[in-house]
């Protein structure tokens, strides 16, 4: 009877556990994040995209993570070069709930496109499981690279986006 009643217990153990690991993923795999992003060249200096925005293909990135208390880098990433559409992505392994992790600029392959704008110079990434976001794909904002000279064809683009309408609203200091 009681060794009975020992088997019943391991196995009860052994399908609590496994129904944990099934439920929750193995540690490991919680800990393991893609950072996915975009460069793009501000060819209207505006600092944010258009529709005469383009790619970068061969941007540099890197990732970089900080605790919040004391300033210490808790992760960086090597620098990470993007694909011939401007897609980077980063792999990285370990939990960074206390950390602020941030994607940023490092250069620009094109000599005419390599201001890196102040608004989009980094994109704040959350690298933890512990924060209610699902899924091990995090979503960096687009990084952008400011073009020397804007192209002719942006005061168009930005008039038939309202730009300038709203800056006359508004006034400059605004927009």
């Amino acid at each position: 009877m009681a060794k009975a009643s020992v088997i019943i217990l391991v196995s009860l153990a052994i399908c609590i556990s496994s129904s944990l690991n099934l439920v929750y993923g193995e540690a490991s795999d919680r800990n393991k994040f893609t950072v996915i992003g975009h460069v793009y060249c501000d060819t209207c200096r505006v600092e944010f995209e258009t529709s005469l925005s383009e790619p970068i293909p061969g941007a540099v990135v890197k990732l970089e993570c900080k605790n919040r208390t004391d300033e210490k880098t808790t992760f960086q990433s090597p620098e990470i070069t993007a694909d011939n559409i401007g897609d980077y992505k980063i792999e990285v392994t370990g939990d960074y709930e206390d950390s602020d992790c941030d994607v940023t600029l490092v250069k620009s392959p094109r000599a005419d496109c390599n201001d890196p704008t102040e608004a989009w110079r980094k994109a704040r990434v959350v690298l933890t499981a512990l924060d209610g976001v699902s899924g091990q794909i995090r979503f960096a904002n687009n990084l952008g690279f400011k073009r020397n000279d804007a192209l002719p064809g942006c005061e168009k683009v930005l008039t038939d986006m309202g730009y300038f309408e709203l800056k006359n609203e508004l006034g400059s200091e605004f927009v």
